[in-house]
């Protein structure tokens, strides 16, 4: 077993989750805060958007069974990778997608999914997410994490109404 992290921020870290905590080869993903200047931000303090925070995902994850590039394809098909001040419905530098990459490796796999995107011709503008070192990850507020599983018709209703959904199913439809 080769336990690793992969950290990645695309809009609210409740419709992060569950698209990788339901991969095999995943320990576990924590909802939380990363990229801002803040020790410990709360909820209401990166909401602010005075401490550089973005709210991200932070995997645990068995490269043996999961690969990193695996966990890369899972990312894009859960953003809109041509809009860097937001995801959806959350608006704002805090909902800002980016992966953060944690070695060098990481950062040339990163690289190189992004441009692969790009070639691809899949969207019509520009492929924005940026690729950053990774820095220090704050855990979210437990109420944050898990969300899907603890408040499950709020999410659904949450990830079709913030316009996530629909968007999905419409640009990853083949």
């Amino acid at each position: 077993m080769t336990m690793e992290k992969a950290t990645f921020a695309g809009g609210c870290f409740w419709c992060m989750v569950k698209p990788f905590d339901e991969m095999p080869g995943i320990e576990s993903v924590i909802s939380g805060y990363t990229g801002g200047h803040v020790d410990h931000p709360t909820y209401r303090e990166v909401c602010s958007e005075t401490t550089g925070h973005t709210e991200a995902v932070q995997i645990t994850y068995d490269s043996d069974v999961i690969s990193y590039n695996e966990l890369l394809d899972i990312y894009w098909q859960q953003t809109d990778p041509t809009d860097a001040m937001g995801q959806f419905a959350d608006r704002g530098d805090s909902y800002r997608p980016e992966i953060f990459y944690h070695n060098d490796e990481q950062k040339v796999l990163a690289e190189q999914s992004k441009a692969q995107l790009e070639a691809s011709g899949r969207f019509d503008q520009p492929i924005v997410t940026q690729i950053t070192p990774a820095s220090d990850f704050w855990p979210a507020e437990d109420y944050h994490q898990y969300y899907y599983k603890k408040n499950p018709e709020h999410y659904a209703r949450y990830s079709v109404g913030s316009g996530r959904k629909p968007f999905i199913e419409r640009q990853w439809q083949d």
